[in-house]
């Protein structure tokens, strides 16, 4: 198979994901599991979204130093921690109550910017990464670096305002 027919056939499977995945997220928001009790995750969850952060950073590193197997094993490691980040965070909200922010001022309109801005970029992101994933899987390097400049800085701004958010409503959390 030619390699750019590889994006091709993996197209129609990452459109379905991209629309798939948030769709099933706002429909299980409204399924509330009772009798479990998982309310210890929000704080595995954001150090999931930390630590995707870190080796996010630390595979630019490994790209620009040309350490190109370093740097895939990151991704992909990058790649699975944000798939478990997301059953965790469904797992969390079909089990338990949404945690309202409770702050107020102007810091609440900056929580409130940080969250929107993070969930709609959340969705941008999913397939901004996986069609980076399968142009660097097919070797079409040119295309990958090009989308993964835009890629890169969303996906970073995902991880680390995760971790921002669960910082700023942590103390909200009813335990």
């Amino acid at each position: 198979m030619e390699l750019a027919n590889k994006e091709l056939k993996y197209r129609k499977l990452i459109i379905t994901l991209s629309i798939v995945i948030p769709l099933a997220v706002a429909v299980l928001f409204g399924v509330k599991i009772e009798g479990y009790d998982f309310t210890f995750l929000p704080p595995i969850y954001a150090t999931v979204n930390g630590l995707t952060a870190v080796l996010l950073i630390a595979a630019l590193g490994a790209i620009k130093n040309g350490k190109v197997k370093l740097h895939e094993n990151l991704m992909k490691t990058c790649i699975g921690l944000s798939a478990s980040f997301l059953v965790m965070y469904v797992l969390y909200h079909m089990t338990s109550e949404s945690t309202p922010y409770g702050g107020a001022g102007g810091v609440r309109y900056i929580y409130f910017f940080i969250l929107i801005s993070h969930i709609l970029l959340s969705i941008v992101v999913i397939p901004l990464v996986l069609f980076s994933f399968v142009r660097a899987l097919s070797e079409q390097f040119d295309k990958h670096r090009k989308l993964a400049k835009i890629t890169y800085p969303i996906w970073l701004y995902v991880a680390i305002t995760g971790v921002v958010i669960y910082i700023m409503i942590s103390p909200y959390y009813v335990h």
